[in-house]
């Protein structure tokens, strides 16, 4: 399958591949392979002259359609994951969704400026549509995008952005050790670990 990044944008306007060549760095190029229109459906970034970086799809959520099931996959996937009170506002928001950008890594990633490229890209989607983002192997964002879901495969070390829901229905938002057992299991519990150091609202 390869490893995806995704947005679960709010708004299914389209965005233009004028806006978003304009974020590509220098030395990579951005192909239209859907057939150079405004309602595109795949793109592939790649260096100029060199590897493939990534292939962008584009899946609106609608009955009878890639995006519909994959929403609904989520949904089941999500069910039992920690802590409760992501899980509870995520079942709420992912029916919302209106259209899934999915970013699949290839070999080029890793080659000069690849990763710069792919977040350049991810970026400019998220600014323009609003939503969430989501990592195989990591787990899902807000709509600040910091991580509110634990699915991190294995063992996963260093310092991590994050945020959990308060009672009063607000996020907040702090840096924590992801190694660090304690503060795994106050995240996990919902609450905001011991010794993390609390963020700021980030910035547009």
């Amino acid at each position: 399958m390869g490893y995806r990044i995704r947005i679960f944008a709010l708004s299914d306007a389209p965005v233009e591949l004028t806006k978003l060549r304009g974020v590509v760095p220098a030395g990579q190029e951005l192909i239209d392979e859907s057939g150079e229109s405004l309602e595109w459906t795949q793109l592939l970034l790649k260096h100029v002259a060199g590897p493939e970086i990534a292939v962008i799809e584009r899946d609106p959520v609608m009955p009878g359609q890639l995006g519909a099931e994959e929403i609904q996959e989520f949904l089941e996937n999500i069910q039992g994951e920690k802590p409760d009170s992501a899980v509870n506002w995520l079942t709420g928001f992912l029916p919302k969704v209106k259209v899934i950008f999915a970013l699949q890594l290839l070999n080029g990633t890793d080659v000069g400026e690849g990763w710069r490229g792919v977040h350049a890209i991810q970026n400019k989607l998220w600014s323009e549509l609003g939503g969430i983002l989501q990592a195989d192997g990591e787990g899902l964002s807000n709509e600040d995008g910091y991580h509110i879901l634990w699915q991190f495969d294995g063992e996963p070390q260093g310092s991590w952005n994050m945020a959990v829901l308060e009672s009063n229905g607000n996020w907040t938002a702090f840096e924590m050790k992801l190694e660090d057992k304690n503060q795994r299991e106050a995240f996990l519990e919902g609450r905001i670990p011991p010794g993390a150091k609390v963020l700021g609202k980030p910035k547009p």
